[in-house]
């Protein structure tokens, strides 16, 4: 599975610590930066540019995922989430990460490097990823009333 991954300063070395145990697990590992500590950075366009790469392998039918990091992981899911097509979900603990893709089929994770602990961070992550989405039909309902929404306006029931 292709997992792009975006930051800020806040979750630059969670980044790091991610992308090296993920890559020894199998995962391509594709950052989108940023690539040295600027605490004057902006989040917005690595959480855009990742979750826009997301959107692109998934439309060509390629296995990928995202992570979006930062201190609290608001920001870098909001900035997700305005990319037509991403599903993003802070996630805060196991429930949390699990249900995202079980439930929502979300397709990237936001979380906060502030508030975990690496080892907590990088289970709440490895959660995520590992998930597979239930197909449930009333999940795959209303996912589609969010897809018709995000496209014309309207839930289209």
């Amino acid at each position: 599975m292709r997992v792009h991954i975006a930051t800020d300063h806040a979750g630059l070395e969670l980044s790091s610590h991610l992308i090296g145990v993920l890559s020894a697990s199998g995962y391509e590992m594709i950052d989108h930066g940023p690539t040295s500590y600027d605490a004057d950075d902006d989040y917005p366009k690595f959480c855009i540019n990742a979750a826009a790469a997301v959107v692109a392998d998934q439309a060509r039918g390629v296995d990928a995922l995202g992570i979006v990091l930062g201190g609290s992981g608001n920001g870098e899911q909001i900035a997700a989430n305005k990319v037509a097509g991403v599903r993003a979900a802070l996630a805060w603990n196991l429930d949390t990460a699990k249900l995202a893709r079980e439930h929502n089929d979300a397709n990237v994770v936001a979380v906060g490097g502030r508030q975990h602990t690496v080892e907590e961070a990088t289970a709440l992550i490895q959660a995520f990823l590992a998930e597979p989405f239930s197909n449930a039909e009333r999940h795959e309902r209303r996912i589609g009333q969010i897809a018709s929404y995000e496209t014309i306006g309207d839930t289209a029931e």
